[in-house]
């Protein structure tokens, strides 16, 4: 019968609720925060990856820039790394083709047996010259006189915050910015191909 009363008390006290109620909150609001700068963060580091990207291809288009291709190079990775963690991984690519239209487009070939596939020693035309039929037909590099080029940056690395798990997110973040540019009409085109065989 003494319990009642101290029962009562205790069912009355209210005091330390609201340390309860933080306790179940916090979690919650905590992950919210993190997430919104992980995001934040990410597309900030996208759009000064785009800024880098477009100022390189500027920069590309001249005559000069073979010359100045690694330094221009540099300056994009350097621009991503003030925005990224040291153990980053940036990667850049450059392919060049005849035209605009060539761009994410594979190697010719002729399809003997009709399965949809390079094979067979079926023969196809070696736009790149690089001796093996390609999905996508641009040559490494910056081209030459009025080639198209795609110039591409890919960047990977961990996320800052550790919520990823419990957000059901991946470890790692990886981002591609790209830009198209024609080099400068400073020399007549190369438009020899040869032609190889499928394996």
């Amino acid at each position: 019968m003494r319990s009642v009363p101290t029962l009562r008390r205790l069912t009355a006290c209210d005091e330390g609720a609201t340390l309860v109620e933080f306790g179940l909150v916090a979690p919650v609001f905590i992950l919210m925060i993190m997430g919104v700068f992980d995001m934040a963060h990410t597309q900030y580091t996208h759009g000064m990856m785009n800024g880098a990207m477009q100022s390189a291809g500027r920069d590309l288009t001249l005559e000069s820039a073979g010359s100045q291709e690694a330094t221009i190079d540099q300056t994009v990775i350097d621009r991503v790394k003030s925005v990224v963690p040291n153990s980053a991984s940036i990667q850049l690519e450059k392919l060049s083709h005849f035209e605009f239209s060539d761009i994410g487009e594979q190697e010719e070939y002729d399809d003997e047996n009709g399965d949809g596939q390079c094979n067979n020693n079926e023969v196809f035309v070696d736009a790149n010259g690089n001796g093996q039929w390609d999905a996508n037909k641009g040559a490494a590099g910056i081209g030459g006189a009025r080639d198209a080029v795609l110039y591409t940056a890919v960047v990977s690395y961990d996320r800052l915050f550790p919520m990823y798990g419990v957000a059901g997110m991946p470890q790692q973040v990886t981002l591609r910015a790209s830009t198209v540019l024609r080099n400068q009409p400073y020399d007549e085109q190369d438009i020899s191909a040869e032609t190889g065989n499928c394996p």
